[in-house]
């Protein structure tokens, strides 16, 4: 040992092992490696050390040092922890308290590893990801790291609701990624303030609105909670809409914008869409359409039955922004088998893993419209769009360069769309 740490042994050269049983039907009884030597100069001690100790040696003594009654480890830890508690053993004997082996003993208890599908966990093929720019860092909310999550705008609530439907079990199972996203889903509603964002805008002009009016509207923040309050929002003849709320030609149950019909702008006014304007292309521009009076959100006249309802930004009263709509990184169920059973085709991790990802996990929409209620947000404030999903602010996000990205949509699209 001492010749291994005083750097006389190189690395690779030597190791010290346990002499246990040759015989034993748990090889990890076999004589383990408890030493090996390693050169490169530790992160705090730098070269004063040369040998280190393997895991399964220093897992335990180090829990009894440090006082650690209870370790929780994976389930491929379960052959080990009989080398554990002999390592401790060994120890209590060494310090005289042989006569008394369980006291202050700590205990390695194992569970289920949390794996998902469309998830790969191992930390060998995320550095690829990374080292190779499939992503843009340790940070990119499509990774499952703890600030990637936060960043994707993931909660801790809403992780404890997921891993409370899930439980706690010693079965080796793979769990929905759809149901993560349900909790995910189900603290933000919760919590989130709702606003009116358009993330594929086409302008309504209302044909018949005042030139130069302004109308300050009522928007409630949370439905779900009384004490939310509300904010307003301002309302003007120049709107923003989504394109996908107006159809020239619509199938008989589209009922949004369409030539004829009447639509509910949200905490506004009911008004009938009366035209369109294209360009040189083809492609709609303008959508126009006239409002009832009678019909302001909170009048008798705004009961009237309508179907649709859409949402809406004033132009002259609304702020731009970059949304990034996130998704699942891989297309395949399981990219852990996968991924294997490419490389067993003779891909590298990179080929397979080029080969798996999802070409939709990131669609970048640089050109949205927000309400001016969120000017002040700051990173990681939660809100839900309204029919679009969840969002939070980015950390690239300032005050000239709003940037948000899609924590989860609305419902789960996911199967409709794979």
């Amino acid at each position: 040992f001492n010749k291994m740490n005083n750097g006389e042994i190189g690395e690779g050269k030597m190791v010290l092992r346990a002499k246990i049983d040759m015989a034993n039907p748990n090889m990890h009884f076999r004589d383990p490696i408890i030493y090996r030597v390693v050169d490169t100069p530790h992160h705090r001690t730098g070269t004063k050390w040369h040998a280190y100790p393997m895991y399964d040696f220093a897992h335990g003594q180090s829990d009894y040092f440090e006082g650690v009654t209870h370790s929780l480890c994976t389930l491929e830890f379960v052959v080990h922890r009989p080398l554990y508690d002999l390592f401790v053993d060994w120890l209590k004997e060494i310090r005289g308290e042989g006569d008394n082996m369980d006291d202050n003993r700590p205990r390695q208890t194992e569970f289920n590893k949390l794996n998902l599908n469309y998830i790969l966990l191992s930390k060998r093929n995320l550095l690829v990801l990374v080292n190779e720019g499939l992503v843009s860092g340790w940070a990119d909310p499509r990774m499952p790291t703890i600030c990637g999550f936060r960043r994707r705008g993931y909660t801790p609530s809403g992780i404890h609701k997921f891993i409370d439907k899930i439980g706690y079990t010693t079965y080796d199972a793979l769990n929905d990624f759809a149901l993560m996203e349900s909790a995910i889903r189900e603290d933000l509603n919760a919590t989130a303030t709702r606003v009116a964002a358009v993330v594929n805008p086409v302008k309504l002009v209302i044909t018949n609105y005042p030139e130069g009016q302004i109308e300050e509207m009522e928007a409630i923040n949370n439905p779900e909670d009384e004490t939310a309050g509300s904010h307003k929002i301002a309302f003007s003849r120049e709107l923003w809409i989504e394109k996908e709320d107006f159809m020239e030609d619509a199938p008989k149950k589209y009922f949004r914008m369409t030539p004829g019909n009447e639509v509910r702008l949200k905490n506004a006014y009911i008004v009938k869409c009366t035209g369109c304007k294209k360009d040189e292309n083809g492609e709609v521009v303008e959508v126009y359409a006239e409002y009832d009076p009678d019909t302001k959100s909170g009048l008798p006249g705004a009961n009237r039955k309508v179907k649709g309802t859409i949402h809406w930004v004033s132009c002259a009263f609304c702020l731009k922004a970059e949304v990034r709509m996130y998704d699942r990184l891989w297309k395949v169920e399981n990219p852990r088998d996968e991924l294997a059973r490419l490389q067993n085709e003779g891909k590298t991790s990179l080929e397979a893993m080029k080969e798996m990802m999802n070409p939709n996990s990131l669609e970048i929409r640089p050109v949205c419209y927000v309400e001016e209620y969120l000017a002040d947000a700051k990173p990681l404030d939660h809100f839900q769009f309204q029919r679009i999903g969840y969002f939070t602010v980015d950390k690239d996000s300032t005050t000239n360069h709003l940037v948000f990205n899609r924590t989860v949509a609305l419902k789960d699209t996911w199967a409709k769309t794979m």
